[in-house]
């Protein structure tokens, strides 16, 4: 390590400037707990019906939380670990309760000796070992690129399965075509099936189970709870990560438009809007890197319900969205500092959970 004094302080300079960017104010009115500890990176975790937790670590380890102890479920499928990739997310399938369906998302050579691509499998749960396993869908092709694997999973009221697959860094060829799979969001039915209404399902050589395209790489996804609405939230490079509310068939951007430029601070597009293409309900410059996204529905933040939670990989906090007429009014920091915030879920009990990188699942608690 450089032991130059002026590169030290040029390096503190930089520093505070990325963080002064962030201008959103700290929201003091709440404290949190630990519930679940020592966890790396949570990239996903959902609530089982008799109130225990399943959490991915994208290391490759699903976690089963009951009464306080931890265990490994096992027989999980052959996980890649590259670069941004692994085990990622999770969800339930809306009648759990009765079919024991859940879903994970996670890199996979599929069966390849080189690269990896996001997968989509479900399976059951017994005794902690993973059952009835199925890939639902496996995209192609490989790549050693270790970047944009998306893989937010997420139902809407129909019950059809909707999820997310970055770009893999492959920015100028795979969102804009619909032949290849990258830079989607895909619906499938929940038996991995193709929807026959599906917007590209009669295309010839399209993806079928393609259902929005030009996106960059979207870590959040989450239903509506009162329009029944997709709602995602995706990576830019720097500047402009955004909000989006999917839409059947509908072409999001990336990269022909865009208020991001290139990490470097060069340009790579002059356009920030264009005929046929979505512009986002959001955006965010200087970029926040979100992970993780959840409404707040619970009577337990009266003030709250109705926002939008996001969480903050950048700056690591938990950024609180006010939401009117489908436009970000006001925002503001909670958990400010607390880590790189990388799942967000509201608890079957109306309390929200916070998936923090090197501290846990935490828990809001407001203030009275």
């Amino acid at each position: 390590m450089s032991r130059n004094p002026l590169f030290f302080i040029l390096t503190l300079i930089i520093s505070f400037n990325a963080c002064a960017q962030d201008k959103n104010p700290v929201n003091t009115q709440h404290s949190y707990e630990t519930v679940v500890s020592d966890l790396k990176n949570p990239w996903g975790f959902v609530f089982l019906p008799d109130g225990s937790m399943l959490i991915t670590e994208k290391s490759g380890e699903l976690i089963h939380f009951n009464n306080g102890v931890k265990s490994k479920v096992s027989r999980l499928p052959e996980i890649e670990l590259l670069g941004q990739g692994g085990l990622m997310d999770i969800e339930l399938h809306p009648n759990y309760k009765n079919n024991g369906w859940l879903y994970l998302s996670y890199a996979s050579s599929n069966d390849s000796n080189e690269g990896a691509n996001t997968t989509i499998m479900r399976a059951k749960l017994k005794n902690n070992v993973l059952t009835h396993k199925e890939v639902l869908y496996n995209a192609l092709p490989n790549t050693t690129r270790g970047q944009h694997f998306g893989s937010r999973i997420t139902f809407d009221n129909d019950g059809y399965l909707y999820f997310t697959i970055g770009d893999r860094g492959n920015r100028d060829v795979n969102p804009q075509d619909i032949t290849r799979d990258g830079g989607k969001v895909y619906r499938l039915k929940d038996d991995g099936s193709i929807p026959t209404n599906n917007p590209f399902a009669n295309k010839a050589d399209a993806k079928k189970a393609i259902y929005s395209y030009g996106h960059r790489n979207p870590q959040g996804m989450v239903k509506h709870p009162e329009t029944g609405k997709i709602w995602t939230h995706e990576h830019g490079p720097r500047g402009g990560d955004e909000i989006n509310i999917i839409e059947a068939g509908k072409n999001y951007g990336w990269p022909v438009i865009s208020y991001g430029i290139n990490y470097s601070g060069t340009k790579f597009t002059e356009l920030t809007e264009a005929p046929g293409m979505e512009q986002p309900i959001h955006h965010w410059t200087p970029s926040i890197a979100p992970s993780g996204m959840a409404f707040i529905t619970s009577d337990v933040y009266p003030n709250w319900k109705g926002n939008l939670l996001v969480g903050s990989l950048k700056f690591q906090y938990l950024n609180r969205c006010v939401i009117k007429n489908n436009k970000v009014v006001k925002q503001d920091r909670l958990l400010d500092g607390i880590g790189r915030v990388r799942s967000v879920r509201q608890g079957p009990d109306g309390y929200i959970y916070v998936g923090v990188e090197n501290v846990g699942i935490v828990k809001i608690i407001p203030k009275k």
